[in-house]
């Protein structure tokens, strides 16, 4: 445990760190793994204000090896790695406020409240969720930072809105096979988190530690900005452990044209929430922009039911997208089928027409304080739900 005033003495010595823009800093870390663990306990210790973490996983014993704030006792209880490392974040430092989202950085992180943030630090193990982050950062206009391990190699990057854009990076064939798998976002998001590749502690602490030096810099955007610090934005850091070698190496794309880096503004601000019914929200959205017909686009499908391929039977569902592969599993006659020998019957839009009205937002599985993205006759709108 330590104070703000320990904070201040120690930092002191650092010429461009402002311990009030640390205090008021609000940071969002995506994946409390190996990575993450480093990455928050070093937010901790620096004395940033607010954090929140997101991370849909359990702990597990094999995550003790090399996850600091975990112990056996949430390993043996399955606990949720983000609720956990928010209660060990709060013991290290009482002064800070952390919030957990136990989800899917994909679909349960609302627009409106990653537009809070200064700054958000991806810890994620695969490209989908990478894509995810810079997707919503690009739209809010924020910059993140990104950490990769495996084995004792590992990279660290910057990507800032108008100058370097993973998607990009990833060029046609890359985001082809990620347009390819994102249907099966729940099927996918289960394989990529079972095939976990070796990582060692070290590893974890050294690309960790680069990453919160790089979201620091971007705290401190007057320094940054004058020259006094020096971002990665643009380069990528490699560091390989087994030969003790690092390297830079340049890392920069941005086209113009790309869709996945259009800014979400201007935003319009709304009473709409997560217990809004769909009917009620369509009526404030009629008040608000005066069109007698918006259409919320959905960010993932909503499915009312499932048919089998192979005898036509169906089933009813009453879910989002991402909730199908697990409730075939587990929940219905259809037990075992895979997603792929099932039809699914969906909706991707919200409007008139939709024959649910009675649902709220949260039920057809949009998060809270997430900013809609409504189609009216005039254009496209954004439009920015109030907190709960």
């Amino acid at each position: 445990m330590h104070s703000t005033e320990q904070t201040e003495e120690i930092f002191a010595q650092l010429s461009w760190f402002q311990r009030d823009r640390v205090d008021k800093a609000r940071v969002m870390v995506v994946g409390a793994g190996a990575l993450g663990n480093e990455v928050l306990k070093n937010l901790a210790l620096f004395g940033v204000g607010h954090i929140t973490v997101v991370d849909f996983d359990h702990i597990e014993e094999h995550n003790l090896t090399r996850s600091v704030l975990f112990t056996h006792a949430d390993a043996e209880g399955r606990r949720q790695k983000a609720i956990v490392v928010a209660e060990r974040l709060i013991e290290m430092n009482p002064a800070m406020e952390v919030d957990a989202i136990c989800g899917d950085i994909a679909y349960d992180v609302g627009l409106g409240l990653l537009s809070t943030m200064d700054v958000v630090i991806g810890c994620v193990d695969n490209r989908l969720a990478r894509y995810h982050i810079n997707r919503l950062c690009m739209r809010a206009g924020i910059p993140w930072v990104d950490g990769g391990i495996d084995g004792l190699e590992g990279t660290a990057r910057v990507f800032m809105p108008g100058e370097n854009c993973y998607a990009c990076s990833l060029g046609p064939e890359g985001l082809k096979d990620l347009a390819y798998r994102m249907p099966c976002a729940g099927i996918v998001r289960r394989n990529e988190s079972a095939g976990r590749a070796a990582t060692t502690p070290i590893i974890a602490s050294i690309i960790g530690a680069v990453e919160v030096q790089e979201a620091l810099k971007l705290i401190h955007r007057e320094q940054l900005e004058a020259g006094a610090l020096t971002s990665l934005c643009g380069r990528m850091f490699c560091y390989e452990g087994q030969h003790l070698t690092t390297k830079f190496v340049e890392f920069k794309a941005y086209d113009d044209d790309c869709a996945v880096h259009e800014q979400w503004t201007p935003v319009v601000t709304s009473d709409i929430t997560t217990t809004t019914t769909v009917a009620a929200s369509l009526q404030q959205l009629r008040v608000l922009l005066g069109d007698d017909n918006p259409q919320v686009t959905l960010n993932d499908c909503f499915v009312d039911f499932v048919e089998a391929k192979d005898d036509g039977k169906q089933v009813e569902v009453m879910k989002p997208g991402r909730a199908v592969a697990e409730y075939l599993e587990t929940e219905t006659p259809l037990r075992g089928r895979r997603s792929d020998e099932v039809y699914q019957h969906e909706y991707s839009v919200l409007d008139a027409s939709f024959p649910f009205q009675e649902l709220t937002l949260a039920q057809v599985g949009i998060p809270q304080q997430d900013i809609l993205h409504v189609v009216t006759r005039q254009g496209d709108n954004y439009i920015a739900m109030r907190g709960a």
